[in-house]
């Protein structure tokens, strides 16, 4: 009789375990309080701890707590217009220091410095092109830094600053000469431009109905007393990524030691993954497409030397590739902008932070 109670109280054990709902899987992105519902496409993470976001309505947030709390930053030129600028683009230094960029029809683009936490901005640099617009601001270090804009004078726009930002400068390198009206960049996530070494090499991408192409430049800048001498070079082959409309090409770049991977689509098509993600392991002299690409249109990529790994994200979601972007797994199927490791952005206020543990395996 013993045995007999033991073996049914193991049964409707058993039956109740069936029953109870499956522990819930942790996230992948968890999701912080942003305190705002603008939408966000400007982050740019410090260390990880410290981190900067942008979007519209003059938007700007800090966190000092790797995004635990995140604070609503004074809005730049708040008095005047500032409400109405939309915030594309964030470089940050530390706690304290910042550059915005506002992407809008000419001097709607703008670029605010803060030195003191977002309490005050000054504006250093107004757009000077009336038909102009800026779509990505990268620095390299604290003092060189470059603005891409789309086409101005029959160039793409590009502007450099030597000086933290306090002085801007244009150039016209050879190479950057839009071929036709149909080319362009977009302002998606700020991850259209990639630049190191004293601004003397830049890899940049493009799309539009023409086709999507990646850029790299090369050169010297005012080193050692030299006169600027930048050439850019066009690859004659096409990055293998979907084009044909206004809304399709190359939105984003990402480099890794020996590799650089171009992620994009048809943001007006977020569900189709067909052309969108390509690598290069020669320095973007050739480029293949993923074999198993995202799931989806993707605006932003990057890769996390800590994880050694992939990430990519877009409007219905982000992918994980373990093989340098031959390949991709799905992460999440939620709304995202931008990429700024360990944070991504997205609209509606929407900011998440990785949890890597709950990466899946491959």
């Amino acid at each position: 009789m013993q045995v007999i109670r033991l073996s049914l109280l193991f049964v409707f054990a058993s039956i109740a375990a069936a029953q109870s709902p499956a522990p819930p899987q942790p996230q992948v992105w968890q999701m912080q309080d942003s305190g705002t519902t603008a939408g966000l496409r400007g982050i740019d993470s410090v260390d990880g701890t410290v981190a900067w976001a942008s979007g519209t309505g003059g938007t700007v947030l800090k966190t000092t707590d790797g995004g635990m709390h995140w604070l609503k930053c004074a809005v730049p030129d708040g008095a005047t217009d500032g409400v109405t600028l939309d915030f594309r683009g964030v470089q940050a230094w530390d706690a304290d220091t910042a550059i915005v960029m506002a992407s809008g029809p000419g001097e709607k683009s703008r670029l605010y410095k803060t030195m003191d936490g977002c309490r005050t901005w000054k504006l250093v640099f107004r757009n000077p092109d009336k038909d102009g617009f800026w779509d990505a601001i990268q620095f390299d270090g604290k003092q060189n830094g470059m603005i891409l804009g789309d086409p101005v004078g029959g160039f793409f726009a590009t502007l450099i600053t030597l000086d933290g930002g306090t002085h801007w400068r244009r150039q016209q390198p050879h190479g950057l000469e839009i071929h036709n009206s149909q080319e362009a960049i977009f302002a998606a996530s700020n991850s259209s431009l990639i630049m190191f070494t004293f601004l003397a090499h830049r890899y940049l991408v493009i799309g539009g109905p023409s086709g999507a192409y990646f850029i790299q430049c090369h050169g010297e800048l005012f080193i050692g007393g030299k006169p600027e001498n930048v050439d850019c070079g066009r690859n004659p082959e096409r990055l293998p990524l979907t084009y044909g409309t206004e809304s399709s090409g190359a939105f984003a770049i990402g480099m890794a030691p020996n590799v650089l991977i171009a992620a994009g689509g048809d943001y007006t098509k977020p569900n189709e993954s067909a052309g969108t993600a390509a690598w290069s392991s020669d320095v973007g002299e050739h480029w293949t497409a993923s074999a198993k690409p995202p799931n989806g249109y993707r605006s932003a990529v990057q890769w996390s030397e800590s994880l050694k790994l992939w990430i990519t994200a877009g409007t219905n979601g982000s992918d994980v590739s373990r093989n340098d972007g031959k390949t991709w797994q799905p992460l999440d199927n939620g709304n995202w902008n931008a990429l700024s490791l360990p944070f991504v952005v997205g609209p509606n206020g929407r900011i998440a932070r990785l949890n890597p543990a709950a990466i899946p395996k491959p």
